[in-house]
């Protein structure tokens, strides 16, 4: 499971003219799922993104997570992040999930992270989508479950 996290604040997702989700200050998720991902994979996920320490302290340090921020969550499946451009033109998709297996895990984790007591929006699973961020800092982190389990 790959995932880019962008500190924002703002961020919006646009389907078919029509705003379907829409934060301010915390962060964009944009979650793509791999073949063979599983219950380990968005465990690691869903951890780093609750508890990775990207928001600026008083002193301006990186030293507090999105729920000490008071942060809001815009999570958006993005199954381009698992192309493979390394040969020819045209990437290649051969890594990322099923759809089907790929809703689920994604769901999922929109779930869990409710739960959790964060504020999430989202985007719509398979849609062609229009994100608008303000990107704070800029801040964007990358996270790849299979390099860091």
């Amino acid at each position: 499971m790959k995932a880019v996290l962008q500190r924002v604040t703002c961020a919006s997702v646009e389907v078919d003219g029509r705003v379907v989700g829409r934060i301010g200050a915390g962060l964009l998720v944009l979650l793509g799922v791999e073949k063979g991902d599983g219950a380990r994979d968005l465990l690691y996920i869903l951890e780093k993104i609750q508890t990775l320490r990207i928001f600026g302290d008083d002193e301006g340090k990186m030293n507090r997570a999105l729920s000490d921020v008071g942060g809001a969550l815009l999570l958006v499946s993005q199954f381009t992040l698992l192309g493979d451009t390394t040969k020819g033109r045209r990437p290649g998709f051969e890594l990322a999930a099923p759809p089907d297996e790929a809703r689920a895990l994604y769901e999922e984790a929109t779930n869990r992270l409710r739960a959790g007591g964060l504020v999430v929006e989202t985007g719509i699973f398979g849609a062609h989508m229009q994100v608008e961020l303000v990107n704070d800092g800029p801040v964007t982190f990358l996270l790849d479950s299979r390099r860091g389990s």
